[in-house]
């Protein structure tokens, strides 16, 4: 879940050896579904709602789904930019093509944004505050373990082109 750019391919020296790849802790997937457990398991045991209790259920369910149908959108759009690249999603895999157009014009980590919001919106349609903390450190586990890992990555592989992509797009919205 890097990004990537059809217009600048990666370096012969760095494509295809094997320590081609960002070196991230885990996949981003993955941390979610350990953060997700954890908190849902503590919702059972010991409940903790995130919601005041005067929230009516529609504004529960409402905002949940609308979180989860912007993480959806956003999930979508960066897939495809990787598709159109036709470069590698998956993290342990080499990046082959940075990509800086679409919704990668944007944010330099949409999917990332996605998998936040739909986490976000769990925690919501759950009502759980449990889940409400460990979003947050679902976030710094990204950011630190997987997000800085693959920016040196990327400047490493792409140099140039990624410092200036870097310095025109957001990290995150």
């Amino acid at each position: 879940m890097l990004c990537h750019c059809a217009a600048h391919p990666a370096t012969p020296d760095t494509a295809g050896t094997r320590d081609d790849n960002p070196g991230v802790i885990a996949r981003p997937p993955r941390i979610a579904y350990l953060f997700l457990g954890v908190g849902l398991t503590l919702g059972w045991l010991w409940p903790w709602p995130l919601l005041p209790a005067g929230w009516a259920p529609a504004v529960r369910y409402g905002s949940g789904t609308g979180l989860s149908a912007l993480g959806v959108l956003l999930l979508s759009l960066g897939l495809r930019g990787f598709r159109k690249a036709g470069t590698n999603v998956e993290t342990w895999k080499p990046t082959t093509a940075l990509v800086t157009d679409g919704i990668y014009a944007r944010s330099r980590n949409p999917i990332y944004v996605a998998l936040v919001l739909l986490f976000a919106a769990i925690a919501v349609l759950a009502n759980s505050a449990w889940l409400g903390l460990l979003l947050v450190l679902y976030v710094a586990v990204l950011r630190v373990g997987v997000i800085s890992r693959e920016e040196r990555y990327l400047e490493r592989k792409f140099g140039g082109a990624y410092s200036a992509y870097r310095a025109n797009v957001r990290r995150w919205l």
